[in-house]
């Protein structure tokens, strides 16, 4: 893993042309990815369960007068594998291609040894934080086979990279985003343009952060923005070659 990636500093212009598909991205590092990817030169498309979240981050991008972006509501918790289809058809039918797919939403569930982990609790997270970026790529996968140079982004941590106590259903679904990412570079690396890897955002001022560390002072901790020379040098060009690896964004 390769720290040099945190002081990675990005040329203005380098998204321009892109298209980029972020989950969750209503909101924490979601939103702060939306807004920095528009902000060097990519059409973003914000999918998110909440609307009005979503046009909050639209107004910003328009506001700021970056490339228009899209948004495509979408609740993963409940999605069935047509859903996803209809998803790639509507982004073929309006842009032809995706040059990055950031997998970003997810779910934290509770803090719970796994003899004590409720059942349903379980299976709503793997749906968001395991299936659904499985059913995604499968989904956008000629759209990014369509793409020159395509770059796709599993959001891990630390828990994802050695199992800890209590994580539960979280920690279990983030390794197996890592084991997912590295099944998906090895079976595309040799015969598309397509290039996959995993960041671990760290500790960030995250609403999630709050629900996992309720006894810690968010003020002490980095803002989403602080950490984005990751995500642009694995989205930008810059990283092309760059695949199957596991990143720290701080």
């Amino acid at each position: 893993m390769s720290d040099s990636i945190q002081r990675y500093q990005a040329p203005g212009d380098i998204l321009k042309g892109r298209v980029i598909l972020i989950t969750g991205a209503g909101g924490g590092i979601g939103a702060a990815a939306a807004k920095t990817c528009a902000a060097h030169g990519a059409t973003v498309i914000l999918l998110g369960r909440t609307t009005r979240k979503l046009e909050e981050v639209y107004d910003a991008i328009e506001q700021a007068g970056h490339p228009q972006a899209a948004i495509y509501p979408m609740n993963l918790e409940g999605a069935a594998p047509k859903d996803y289809q209809d998803l790639a058809d509507t982004i073929t039918k309006e842009f032809g291609r995706l040059d990055g797919l950031l997998h970003n939403a997810a779910l934290l569930g509770s803090l719970t040894p796994l003899g004590q982990y409720d059942p349903e609790l379980w299976y709503k997270l793997m749906q968001v934080n395991l299936h659904a970026p499985w059913l995604m790529t499968r989904a956008c996968l000629d759209l990014l086979k369509n793409s020159d140079d395509a770059s796709v982004i599993f959001t891990s941590s630390s828990v994802g990279r050695h199992g800890r106590a209590y994580w539960g259903a979280y920690g279990v679904s983030k390794a197996g985003n890592e084991n997912m990412m590295q099944t998906w570079a090895d079976e595309l690396e040799s015969n598309t343009a397509i290039r996959v890897n995993s960041i671990n955002p760290g500790a960030v001022r995250t609403g999630m952060r709050v629900r996992a560390y309720p006894g810690e002072d968010p003020s002490t901790l980095p803002m989403p923005e602080s950490i984005m020379a990751a995500y642009l040098y694995l989205l930008g060009p810059d990283s092309k070659g760059v695949t199957g690896q596991q990143f720290n964004a701080q």
